[in-house]
């Protein structure tokens, strides 16, 4: 049987991600222009440097100091018994009240829904935030769940087979977002 080349596609470089986090900044200031109580947490890995990033931009552009957090979600995961037996903690790390806050909540791909339903239940169990919004970089379709994201740096076509990857300079050492096919 002949196996399928697989096909590796850069999509965006360092200067489309920082492009795509500009945009994804002015968004989420527009929405949220004149509210006083809202903050970023950041799902971990890849989420806690974009929602860092986002309020970065957010400071540089409208004087704003937002709060961030961490958020690690393994042990809320409904995949145990596919990705693993002991899940790697990285941490939970949210320095403020959630309460009575809107919560903007950031992940890197969005693709089944499930990690957010996760990452849902950390939050409640954290507090009870007014609001909760979700802010991906990436949204590749194929939802399992019925979860949507209020704000999208990049909508992409893609297989259900096909593997999205965002590489961060914090986590990976270089910023790129790559697209694998032929899987």
């Amino acid at each position: 049987m002949k196996q399928k080349e697989i096909k590796r596609k850069e999509i965006l470089d360092a200067g489309g991600i920082a492009r795509s986090l500009s945009r994804l900044a002015l968004e989420i200031f527009e929405r949220q222009q004149g509210q006083k109580d809202f903050a970023f947490i950041g799902i971990q890995r890849r989420g806690v440097p974009l929602a860092k990033r986002i309020a970065q931009k957010l400071k540089e552009m409208e004087k704003l100091n937002i709060e961030v957090g961490a958020l690690d979600i393994n042990l809320y995961r409904d995949d145990f018994s596919t990705v693993g037996t002991a899940p790697v903690l990285r941490g939970t790390n949210v320095p403020f009240t959630v309460e009575e806050k809107t919560i903007i909540l950031v992940d890197d791909v969005l693709f089944t829904g499930r990690t957010i339903r996760a990452a849902l239940e950390a939050i409640v169990d954290i507090g009870r935030p007014k609001k909760v919004e979700l802010a991906v970089f990436v949204d590749r379709g194929h939802r399992e769940l019925p979860i949507q994201a209020d704000y999208v740096g990049l909508s992409l076509n893609t297989r259900r087979e096909d593997h999205v990857e965002l590489y961060l300079t914090e986590t990976d050492g270089k910023d790129s977002l790559i697209l694998e096919s032929g899987k």
